[in-house]
């Protein structure tokens, strides 16, 4: 008992008092920046999934690698910045020039404001996008401070949070998740896999019809998408204060 309680008192604090609000590790590879004006055309066949483009880098496609900052870091940057999400596709290029993300807009903040559940599907990844899920429901993050859950019966929930790209073998069970969830409703892509299918967008056992079929309403990218990510997205997306 001595030794735990030792333990204990070496661990120190390790909550997070307001995840929000806290600064994230420097070495973190978060929301890129590149250099007003700058020519991007020489990187653009050096990104494994094609997410540099002479419009800026997309995140929905970027696996943070870093190859492109290795290769020009007088033009690229990967800031510790870890909000990063958007509440469409577009949202998700970062062009030359641009120092953050755009405001999310809640769809319905007085009815999601105080509260918001979610059911998870994890649709053929690699589990590191359910992974970091799952710690943002540990006692560092704890997502449930704010009225965040998730949920293991769809009929219980607000949201599909989708992670992977969607094997053909869990269509169906991502679209019948999806039916189950009571209107009004919203679907969540966290990650690139989810957002594009990213190293497996072009596998012959990927269905991304139900992308095809639905419009999603809020997009977290990361490769793994970090916890807090995850919270700030969620929490703005709620419309709380």
């Amino acid at each position: 008992m001595i030794n735990l309680l030792k333990a204990r008192i070496t661990h120190g604090y390790q909550a997070i008092p307001n995840p929000l609000t806290t600064g994230i590790h420097p070495s973190f590879p978060g929301r890129p920046e590149i250099v007003e004006g700058a020519d991007l055309s020489p990187l653009i066949p050096l990104c494994p999934t094609g997410a540099i483009s002479d419009k800026g880098i997309d995140m929905g496609l970027c696996v943070f690698c870093g190859l492109c900052e290795r290769t020009a870091p007088e033009i690229i940057s990967f800031m510790p910045d870890y909000k990063m999400a958007a509440d469409s596709r577009e949202k998700l290029i970062i062009a030359p020039g641009q120092k953050e993300m755009p405001k999310i807009t809640p769809p319905m903040p007085r009815l999601t404001r105080r509260s918001f559940a979610m059911r998870n599907v994890s649709a053929g990844g690699c589990n590191a996008c359910e992974q970091e899920l799952g710690a943002s429901s540990n006692v560092n993050f704890d997502i449930g401070r704010y009225g965040i859950e998730v949920e293991a019966s769809p009929r219980h929930t607000d949201a599909v949070i989708l992670t992977g790209p969607i094997s053909k073998n869990m269509a169906y069970a991502l679209l019948e998740t999806y039916k189950s969830i009571p209107k009004p409703k919203f679907i969540i892509l966290c990650g690139t896999c989810a957002i594009s299918g990213g190293s497996f967008a072009s596998s012959d056992q990927i269905d991304r019809s139900f992308i095809e079929s639905f419009e999603a309403q809020l997009y977290i990218p990361g490769c793994p998408a970090h916890p807090l990510s995850i919270v700030h997205a969620i929490h703005s997306f709620m419309g709380a204060k």
